[in-house]
């Protein structure tokens, strides 16, 4: 398919620049049999029925914007896949200032050797010395916002706390699962009362969430990959929530993507642990979730794909527009959506 059928106009001032406070307080577009209703977050417990199960994602952010030199030359560099315990590919801006072999000092005694240029344009960064890499992200890196937000205002103390959910647990993310942004402790409990379930998996969100597709058709895109586990426990639950005629209800697009990735043609849901790469666009056949909550995404973007695969070009392109005359703020620190096709 073109890859601008998903373009439409954004005006910037629906960008949120900051989050809702409190989380819960935010904006949610309901669509359910092509019907849109405006509520908020709060609200979510009224729109699941006991059985039903919330999958959410439990990666942990990590300060991993760094900036330094090499000589005299100004580097920057966003890690966003692990390789190992010392090494990671990491985007670099001015990478054409850097060969293989140059040393990077991002200050604080942080120290990089950029081993290995990759197809993509990346770099293998391998962290100088014996203290663990997330010791040294914590003392010179800072949170990775995403560029709609870092190229608009400065990232500040706040952010270390608004750009991570309450369920972080496992670090590794370079990028918030930003639907999940949205709970709070009282909407749990209010949640549990209502007898919905609810179930985490672990999917490390990579910096190429944020990157425009370069390219005319979706067939030719090439996704980057991401390491997610589901545990046996976990896939048992959610397959047994479905005999019992429950909905998985997916919040966010990565738990979704994870969650596709490790279910059969049998819609057996089953434990997963590795990289995945998967892309859905329109015809992809949904094996995993009932419904998705998510929140809404860039322009002509993979996510924007994603769930016109689930609701159908035309549907989301109406949610969108209502949204858009409606004020919601979009992006990672804006309002929801609850998409029930």
């Amino acid at each position: 398919m073109r890859v601008d059928l998903f373009d439409f106009a954004l005006p910037s001032e629906n960008i949120a620049l900051r989050p809702a406070v409190p989380r819960d307080s935010a904006k949610l577009l309901l669509a359910k049999n092509n019907v849109l209703s405006d509520h908020i977050v709060r609200s979510l417990p009224e729109f699941l029925s006991p059985q039903d199960v919330l999958v959410f994602n439990d990666t942990k952010v990590i300060p991993a914007q760094l900036e330094g030199r090499r000589g005299e030359a100004r580097v920057g560099a966003t890690l966003h896949k692990r390789v190992d315990l010392r090494r990671w590919q990491a985007f670099v801006r001015n990478a054409k200032r850097l060969k293989s072999g140059d040393q990077i000092d991002f200050g604080q005694k942080v120290l990089a050797i950029a081993e290995e240029k990759l197809a993509d344009g990346s770099f293998v960064l391998n962290f100088v010395g014996e203290e663990p890499v997330e010791v040294l992200l914590d003392r010179a890196g800072t949170m990775p916002l995403p560029p709609y937000i870092a190229n608009k205002r400065d990232i500040d103390a706040r952010d270390a706390d608004d750009y991570q959910t309450m369920f972080a647990r496992e670090d590794g993310a370079v990028a918030a699962p930003t639907a999940a942004l949205h709970f709070t402790n009282d909407l749990i409990v209010a949640l549990k009362e209502a007898g919905i379930g609810m179930e985490t998996l672990t999917l490390h969100v990579g910096a190429g969430t944020f990157l425009p597709m370069k390219v005319d058709e979706t067939e030719e895109h090439v996704m980057h990959s991401e390491w997610g586990k589901i545990d046996q426990a976990v896939a048992d639950r959610l397959n047994h929530a479905r005999t019992q005629g429950g909905r998985v209800i997916a919040v966010g697009t990565t738990s979704l993507r994870l969650l596709e990735s490790a279910t059969g043609t049998d819609r057996i849901i089953r434990p997963f642990e590795g990289d995945t790469d998967i892309f859905i666009t329109p015809g992809f056949k949904f094996k995993a979730i009932d419904g998705l909550m998510t929140n809404f995404h860039l322009p002509k973007s993979t996510l924007f794909m994603l769930v016109s695969a689930l609701m159908g070009l035309e549907a989301m392109q109406e949610v969108y527009a209502h949204a858009i005359a409606g004020n919601y703020r979009f992006y990672s620190y804006g309002d929801s959506s609850l998409l029930l096709p």
